[in-house]
């Protein structure tokens, strides 16, 4: 059974930390993407992904839903890449917020990152935040999602045709290259997406394994980790093949 699944935040400003210079008048929108429009992707290492269905050999699972928790952004300039101090790196407010994954073809927005000074960036970092009662904002959005305590990201779907729900605590940065660099004029917009490679998250040396075994937690952590990149996408084609 196919399942539409939309982004659980849509075109929310994200203002940028300590500055009110006017020049800083451009904005880069953030979308996040599973799959790319026609043709497809194919991983060649997967026997078959076919929309939120991924199958190889004789094993099957068909998601649902996948969702993620991300607190925090930085986007990092080619000049000044160790982002030390001042405004050698872009520092923007979000979250925590709760991203619900596209699993149709095509990148969908989740948030804007306004205010953004015209330069050239080669790296865009965020956190996979597990939310926690030390924060007042984790607070607040755990009273929002109480689901989410203590949890970074939900996956439900079925294996073999026997419903799971997967969850995980990790709580990581994840540094994204930009490859090429993102070029951002003044007064201009553009598109970043963030590309999460879903299908590769419960394979496991060849095989896909039960998202519910907890014996496959670490490796799964492991490929969740690996499966993020981002690229510059004007089109929201969920590719980083654009003209």
């Amino acid at each position: 059974m196919k399942r539409l699944v939309m982004l659980g935040i849509l075109a929310v400003g994200v203002a940028c930390v300590g500055t009110n210079d006017p020049g800083r008048n451009a904005s880069v929108q953030v979308s996040f993407a599973t799959r790319a429009a026609p043709p497809p992707l194919f991983r060649a290492s997967l026997a078959g992904v076919l929309g939120d269905t991924v199958v190889v050999g004789a094993d099957t699972i068909v998601l649902e839903s996948v969702e993620l928790v991300l607190k925090q952004i930085e986007m990092k300039r080619v000049e000044t890449p160790d982002c030390v101090s001042g405004d050698e790196c872009e520092k923007f407010e979000i979250g925590p917020v709760l991203v619900s994954l596209p699993l149709t073809p095509g990148a969908q927005q989740a948030f804007s990152l306004d205010s953004a000074p015209a330069a050239t960036y080669n790296e865009i970092e965020f956190d996979i935040h597990k939310p926690d009662d030390g924060d007042p904002d984790d607070q607040a959005f755990v009273a929002a999602n109480p689901d989410f305590a203590d949890i970074s990201i939900r996956v439900r779907g079925t294996f073999n045709g026997v419903a799971f729900e997967f969850t995980t605590s990790l709580d990581v940065e994840q540094e994204l290259a930009l490859v090429p660099p993102l070029v951002i004029a003044e007064n201009a917009s553009t598109n970043v997406t963030v590309f999460v490679d879903v299908a590769t998250w419960f394979v496991v040396g060849g095989v896909l394994v039960d998202p519910a075994d907890p014996a496959m937690a670490d490796e799964i952590e492991q490929n969740i980790k690996n499966s993020i990149e981002a690229f510059e996408d004007p089109d929201r084609s969920g590719s980083g093949d654009d003209d």
